[in-house]
């Protein structure tokens, strides 16, 4: 593990490092955030996961980690490579590179149960890592999940199946579609590598394990991902709890106050009573 120190001048941010992970020739550094717990508290830790081309700076993770501030409470965000912060190009990145970098991240910076948390593409991300640790027999390393609008398959269920001919035929003859975002001013590459890649990651289809409880938050006005996808992964979670917040005003971000409220009182939930 290589760990470094990087400069910060916002005065309210804990102090960014950066974490090498990878094996050569495909070693990136990645940033990340860790906010220590107080040793009084006996509780899990928080893990956040952003969604796709977004970081670790956004509005959820900054309201997350002032609530860690308060309470005591360990937490962990960091940028996947080609986000934010960290090395890489955002057009090389596909699903399992991120989970790569997710994987190592937690394994190399987290000591004890994790809450995940994991935002649109952050909660396809958090179950593949939940299925990662039953795989390893590492089940104890996670509390629970807290999915917000969970994209899981996204790449192939609401990318490939929904993009126009044109594109289709962009990234099978060209390599890459460049998709406009009502989130950003700039049109962001979908490359022919992030589909294929994501049908190696596909998890509809077959039932899904968290190995722990689950709590979804999905916005009813989402238009990047439909509340029945979210019930769609209700159904294949049936061997593990799951409970369901559905917000009939929500948007995809669910970011205005009262869902961070939410937000937090379903990490608080996650919470073992003593």
């Amino acid at each position: 593990m290589n760990v470094t120190d990087v400069t910060e001048t916002h005065p309210q941010l804990v102090t960014a490092k950066f974490l090498t992970v990878g094996t050569a020739p495909h070693t990136r550094r990645l940033a990340f955030r860790q906010r220590a717990g107080a040793s009084s508290i006996q509780a899990p830790g928080v893990v956040w996961l952003g969604g796709f081309k977004s970081d670790m700076l956004s509005t959820k993770a900054e309201r997350i980690d002032a609530w860690a501030a308060r309470n005591g409470r360990a937490f962990l965000r960091f940028d996947y490579s080609g986000h934010g912060e960290s090395e890489g190009r955002f057009e090389d990145g596909t699903i399992g590179q991120w989970l790569e970098d997710s994987l190592a991240v937690i394994r190399q910076l987290t000591n004890g149960p994790q809450i995940l948390v994991g935002s649109s593409m952050g909660g396809w991300i958090s179950l593949l890592v939940a299925k990662a640790f039953a795989e390893s027999g590492e089940t104890g390393r996670l509390a629970g999940l807290v999915l917000i609008a969970p994209a899981v398959d996204f790449t192939e269920a609401l990318m490939w199946r929904n993009m126009p001919e044109a594109a289709r035929r962009d990234i099978v003859e060209k390599g890459v579609w460049l998709r406009q975002s009502e989130y950003a001013p700039d049109p962001y590459p979908v490359t022919k590598a992030l589909i294929e890649d994501g049908r190696r990651h596909l998890l509809f289809g077959q039932p899904i394990r968290s190995h722990g409880p689950v709590h979804i938050l999905q916005g009813m006005q989402d238009p990047d991902v439909p509340w029945a996808h979210a019930m769609q992964l209700v159904e294949h979670l049936a061997g593990d709890p799951v409970a369901v917040t559905l917000i009939k005003d929500g948007d995809h971000r669910l970011s205005r106050d009262e869902d961070i409220a939410r937000l937090l009182a379903a990490i608080e939930g996650m919470t073992p009573s003593n």
